[in-house]
């Protein structure tokens, strides 16, 4: 099924980590942490972290401000995907996407489904691309970013992984926009 294939270079990816809590400061952001040393420990960068409040006009404009800066590849949220009317998390990447990535959310669900059973129809996690971005939006529980991270994005954001991964398309993303 999936390998990593030993003899091609591992390609670090710039990510920033978003936070959404109408709770939370950078001190009390369990999962936000999580994610970073997740993410470091993989031998990724941490472009940038922040944390914002549930308001999906400034979660919007947030990740369009990184969708547009160079020294940022991927962006993954926690936070802000459940079922209440403060989570606008999901709404806010939406706006943003150019393309959905359907079936992150459809792994995302299976893996849950194997630690949490029939609460996982509650998470509402999403992928997408923008402006060349690949932009991740998960639950903000630190039990999801690990699931998620363990065992869908550090495979995926590894260059080496067989068949397929995110990196190695990261040049075709915004191909539609050079075409004449």
């Amino acid at each position: 099924m999936s390998r990593i294939d030993e003899s091609k270079e591992f390609i670090p990816v710039r990510i920033a980590v978003l936070t959404v809590s109408d709770t939370r400061g950078l001190d009390e952001d369990r999962s936000g942490q999580t994610l970073v040393e997740r993410i470091e420990g993989a031998g990724h960068i941490l472009a940038d972290r922040k944390i914002l409040r549930d308001e999906r006009a400034e979660i919007a404009d947030q990740l369009r401000a990184w969708c547009a800066a160079p020294e940022v590849d991927v962006i993954i949220s926690t936070g802000g995907t459940g079922l209440t009317g403060r989570d606008v998390t999901v709404e806010a990447h939406r706006d943003v996407y150019e393309k959905e990535i359907d079936a992150f959310g459809t792994v995302f669900t299976m893996v849950s489904f194997q630690k949490i059973g029939t609460s996982a129809v509650q998470s509402r996690a999403t992928g997408g691309v923008a402006n060349g971005t690949y932009l991740f939006a998960l639950p903000g529980s630190t039990g999801a970013c690990k699931d998620a991270w363990d065992e869908i994005l550090r495979w995926q954001l590894d260059y080496r992984h067989r068949p397929c991964n995110f990196v190695e398309i990261f040049p075709r993303l915004d191909e539609h926009k050079r075409r004449k």
